[in-house]
């Protein structure tokens, strides 16, 4: 009644549905993982000091980076 080839196709069928329902399980778990430890460690890092010195380190590097580059684009060696 069942050929061999049917019967092998629905255990893979089954066994795709499990192996999917699996994974999906598993990346649930793994975000709400990621969001108890965001809620967790809700601080900031930086607590102390400005954020306008951070902005200024942070353009600083971003002008170090630009004049590199150009130095690169005018093959000039660093």
């Amino acid at each position: 009644m069942f050929e061999p080839v049917f019967i092998i196709a629905a255990a893979s069928l089954i066994g795709l549905v499990v192996v999917a329902g699996a994974l999906l399980r598993a990346w649930a778990g793994w975000l709400e993982l990621k969001r108890s430890e965001l809620d967790r460690d809700g601080t900031p890092a930086r607590e102390e000091g400005s954020p306008m010195g951070a902005a200024r380190i942070e353009i600083a590097d971003l002008k170090e980076r630009i004049r590199k580059l150009e130095a690169i684009a005018s093959g000039v060696d660093l």
